[in-house]
């Protein structure tokens, strides 16, 4: 049977479907999974507030740092051959931080498997736009669901586990076995990169250097940033504060589960809502507003809080970080060509991820400067300012190779 017969291309794309969910299943829970086990893994590796702070923003550094990587490795060795090395890390990582007894080894394999993670985030959408190039909204919509419903998984099912085995190692290594199981797709994908370097996405993108000169660059990779510092520090600490309001590490697992649990229904529609309306304005400040709702309820619940106000609180707080499906969409909206797009998703993570870093590192300390959540959550309100400004200066359709042909014919007038 040829290649071109549509029974094998349609046994291929379903191949290929697969891989896309189960690479993307595993983009969150090497981040998410410490969270609720945070109290239980610092008390038994000694770590102290400063180096839980550092464990909470490696997420971030790794997405900067290695993330911006992902299509110079995709071009030499090929996409779907990184997606194999990528998940290879991420496995490997994650078992070998559940082996280890010190502070500074556990850091480093958690790196590892933070950095596989993220080159595969960086790699997703030149997957998605080279598989299914006439569907990239709603594979967009696909993979951005399942993202969602690992996040979910991990921060309702680690301590559950955690409890039923070997305490905070069963409960890391459980996330383990999912990359393991998502390498099965791609080694059959393994071919598909025969002869060939990188996409043609990664041959003709725009230098960032000229990306970086647009204000529709710099507006959504503040915006990326921005959402990012947001949610890693809930990720990171959200279930600590639940903790310190007197629910036990399963229930405020749980409630960090209600937090990343909202994001599986508005992952498919707020990419759904931001390809159809024209001004963005209204769901801008829709999910902006949930921040300062969330937070300050927080801050000013009392410390028995009730079962009822804190899933509502954790309802409403994972309602604002579903920016981050909006921001997946508007790496699409806000480019017209396939290039444009891949320059505009490097340029927006790699310098994205550097603002984010600030958030769960900063809450750390912030909590370890006043021993209370009060200060770290009235500086996440105040963090939300700046997201909404650059989400409302993104809210009309502009498109970044309009930019760049102007910053270029600037260039070409003054002579440089």
């Amino acid at each position: 049977m040829s290649d071109d017969h549509p029974a094998r291309r349609r046994g291929g794309q379903v191949l290929v479907l697969l891989g896309v969910v189960t690479l993307a299943l595993n983009l969150r829970p090497a981040a998410v999974a410490i969270g609720p086990v945070l109290s239980e893994l610092r008390s038994d590796l000694g770590m102290s507030g400063a180096e839980a702070g550092l464990l909470t923003s490696l997420p971030v550094i790794a997405f900067a740092v290695l993330g911006s990587l992902g299509s110079r490795l995709a071009a030499l060795v090929g996409p779907h051959r990184l997606a194999v090395l990528a998940l290879v890390a991420v496995t490997a990582g994650q078992v070998g931080r559940t082996r280890v007894d010190g502070v500074a080894p556990f850091l480093a394999l958690s790196l590892l498997a933070l950095g596989g993670m993220a080159v595969a985030n960086v790699l997703m959408p030149s997957l998605v736009r080279r598989h299914f190039p006439d569907r990239v909204s709603t594979m967009t919509a696909v993979y951005s669901t399942a993202l969602a419903v690992g996040l979910t998984a991990a921060s309702v099912l680690t301590v559950p586990v955690s409890t039923a085995g070997d305490g905070w190692r069963t409960g890391l290594l459980l996330w383990a076995a999912l990359g393991a199981v998502a390498l099965v797709p791609w080694l059959g994908l393994l071919r598909r990169d025969h002869g060939a370097r990188g996409s043609d996405d990664e041959q003709g993108a725009i230098p960032a250097r000229l990306v970086a000169r647009t204000r529709t660059g710099r507006l959504l990779a503040g915006l990326f940033g921005l959402q990012s510092l947001q949610a890693y520090a809930v990720f990171g600490w959200v279930a600590e504060v639940f903790g310190d309001r007197g629910f036990s590490d399963r229930d405020a697992g749980l409630l960090l589960g209600v937090v990343t649990g909202i994001s599986i229904p508005l992952s498919a529609l707020v990419p759904w809502l931001a390809g159809r309306l024209r001004d963005l304005t209204p769901l801008v400040l829709a999910l902006a507003a949930c921040y300062p709702v969330g937070y300050l309820g927080l801050a000013l619940a009392p410390d028995d809080l009730g079962v009822g106000w804190a899933v509502a609180l954790a309802l409403v707080i994972g309602t604002g970080l579903c920016t981050f499906p909006l921001v997946l969409s508007l790496i699409g909206l806000r480019a017209r060509t396939p290039e444009g797009t891949a320059s505009l998703s490097a340029f927006v993570q790699g310098t994205g991820y550097l603002l984010a870093a600030i958030g769960p590192f900063g809450v750390g300390v912030l909590h370890d400067a006043t021993g209370g959540w009060t200060v770290p959550l009235v500086a996440l309100t105040l963090a939300a300012v700046p997201l909404v400004l650059c989400g409302l200066g993104l809210a009309r359709p502009t498109y970044v190779e309009d930019e760049v042909e102007r910053v270029m014919k600037v260039d070409s007038g003054s002579g440089r």
